[in-house]
């Protein structure tokens, strides 16, 4: 059983405390990452000991892979930033299908596999992930394409890279389609990185949330994964408290 290396999404905590001392508390928790941060604080992350798990791959959540007339810009995105990851030992780069928008989940997958496609022998030349992110299309994420597990991870299976794996978004994916732990049993082959928040409300993982993170911190740890897990949940109070109870929580 391996253990967990939690990391803290930026945009979630940094409106509540300042940048420093975010990524100094992380550090002395315990966290080896922080997800997602200003570029400007690159190398204060990395004087704390810890790494980038991720950063965006490219721009537009909803105008995405899905629509080969966005290909050539998301594959010029997509490459500068593996650049900028190489350079600076980011793990993750995040990628989104884009929002159906009429199209077939057939069409879809179709044109999500060869955007990736494009850029699969990049991102392992440099030594970097592409993560296809699930998101929610029934709350958060209206008319989002790559919303079911299935779904994802066919695209994954048709890409065939080691480099290009699903950003599994634990709280999503409850909305969604529940059946937590064997999923990622099922599928933890095509996964290179995990979300966490508390549901209903992306608040902390706590008792008045549905899903019980000691078990799936401990199914997570009782794979071959040895990638990150992030905290992406927007804390009711003390930001630096609640990252210091969910460390516990899923410090298995």
């Amino acid at each position: 059983m391996g253990r967990i290396k939690q990391s803290v999404c930026y945009w979630c905590f940094a409106n509540k405390v300042k940048p420093e001392e975010l990524i100094k508390e992380a550090a002395k928790i315990g966290y080896a990452s922080i997800e997602m941060p200003p570029q400007e604080y690159y190398g204060m992350i990395r004087d704390h000991g810890m790494v980038i798990a991720t950063a965006i791959g490219h721009a537009s959540l909803t105008d995405g892979l899905n629509k080969r007339s966005n290909h050539d810009r998301i594959e010029q995105e997509i490459l500068k930033n593996l650049e900028i990851a190489k350079k600076n030992g980011i793990v993750c780069l995040i990628c989104f299908s884009g929002n159906r928008n009429g199209l077939s989940d057939e069409e879809g997958l179709d044109a999500t596999t060869e955007g990736l496609m494009r850029v699969a022998k990049s991102a392992e030349d440099a030594g970097v992930y592409l993560v296809l992110e699930l998101l929610n299309s029934k709350r958060d994420h209206k008319d989002y394409q790559c919303d079911h597990t299935a779904w994802g991870a066919e695209v994954i299976k048709r890409v065939n890279s080691p480099k290009v794996k699903l950003l599994y978004d634990i709280y999503h994916m409850q909305i969604m389609e529940g059946d937590i732990i064997q999923t990622i049993k099922d599928n933890i082959q095509y996964i290179g990185h995990f979300h966490t928040a508390g549901n209903p409300g992306r608040r902390d993982l706590d008792e008045e949330q549905e899903l019980y993170y000691p078990a799936i911190m401990r199914t997570i740890a009782n794979t071959d994964y040895d990638l990150y897990v992030g905290q992406e949940f927007v804390p009711k109070g003390d930001p630096i408290e609640a990252l210091r109870t969910a460390f516990k929580i899923c410090d298995v």
